[in-house]
């Protein structure tokens, strides 16, 4: 597991005083938030089916509720922001779709006082849609 500490995946709080392996009812102390759950396995990628890198795992649907996977391993660093996940997901989206609006520019306010989208023009535009 290296040298990095342990942290609750939910609150970032200290877990390293807990027993390993945890068990099925640990908790995290600070947040009260299970501990043997997906969120906090080194397995855990979403970018994989099921969330899981374990090639034999059957991963449960609820990926922050406390398991029974025998193939469950704490990991370090599995606390993240939720502005820093949803900047991570952001700038993957937009690796995937060719990159976001230029900076600075102003983000959509969506429909024109005429009631017509921005994403609709661009559809339009694109597929030789109507005029209006």
């Amino acid at each position: 597991m290296g040298d990095a500490e342990l942290v609750c995946w939910k609150c970032g709080a200290s877990v390293s005083d807990e027993t390993l392996p945890f068990a099925r009812t640990a908790e995290c102390r600070a947040c009260r938030a299970e501990l043997h759950v997906c969120r906090m396995c080194e397995f855990y990628d979403t970018t994989f089916a099921g969330a899981c890198r374990e090639p034999v795992a059957e991963p449960p649907s609820d990926k922050e509720r406390a398991n029974f996977c025998g193939y469950f391993r704490p990991r370090p660093g599995a606390f993240s922001p939720a502005g820093e996940e949803a900047a991570r997901a952001r700038a993957e989206l937009d690796a995937l779709f060719g990159g976001a609006a230029a900076p600075g520019a102003p983000e959509p306010t969506g429909p024109d006082p005429d009631g017509e989208s921005d994403a609709r023009r661009q559809l339009d535009r694109l597929f030789g849609g109507s005029d209006g």
